[in-house]
């Protein structure tokens, strides 16, 4: 996400596109987005079209340990452009003086980065990874649209327990 908002922190042709479609993710109802990833991953779907296309066996990504893979894709798909404006945020708000006075003191771009980007950015990376944090505990609506009431173990987790438990009248 640093690296994309470093990206589009420049003067690009199309930059203001970029950034909607980063943002695209998020606005998207999950279940739209589900039903892409399942079209995607499925055992009769497009990934596995395409890998039958080059001869390779399809493969059924949800029953396996490959789901962890897929669910941290879903993740990143869906919670990198958030990530990405709020480093975007962060980046417009460092003076442009520190850079020129870095410049001119002899500092490449590299030691710019470190010294002044990287040191501007740290309440920022910080309040960008406790964000992340909170994000990833609510992954659960997400595995369960792909992968159902009882997934593969890689992605089983407490919630489907619970939810399991509770649909077989096991209160305890």
């Amino acid at each position: 996400a640093l690296a994309l908002a470093m990206l589009l922190n420049r003067k690009l042709a199309l930059r203001q596109t970029f950034r909607i479609s980063f943002l695209s993710p998020l606005v998207v109802p999950v279940a739209s987005v589900v039903l892409v990833w399942n079209a995607l991953f499925d055992l009769n779907g497009t990934l596995n079209a395409w890998l039958a296309s080059w001869g390779i066996r399809p493969h059924d990504w949800m029953e396996s340990d490959a789901s962890l893979y897929v669910l941290i894709i879903v993740y990143l798909w869906k919670n990198i452009g958030y990530n990405m404006i709020l480093f975007l945020a962060g980046l417009q708000n460092i003076p442009h003086d520190y850079y020129e006075a870095a410049s001119m003191d002899g500092a490449g771009k590299f030691r710019q980065w470190r010294s002044i980007t990287l040191v501007y950015l740290t309440p920022t990376a910080f309040f960008v990874f406790i964000m992340s944090i909170i994000n990833s505990f609510k992954m659960f609506r997400e595995t369960y649209l792909i992968a159902g009431n009882y997934p593969n173990e890689s992605i089983y987790m407490l919630q489907h327990y619970m939810n399991n438990m509770f649909k077989s009248l096991d209160y305890q």
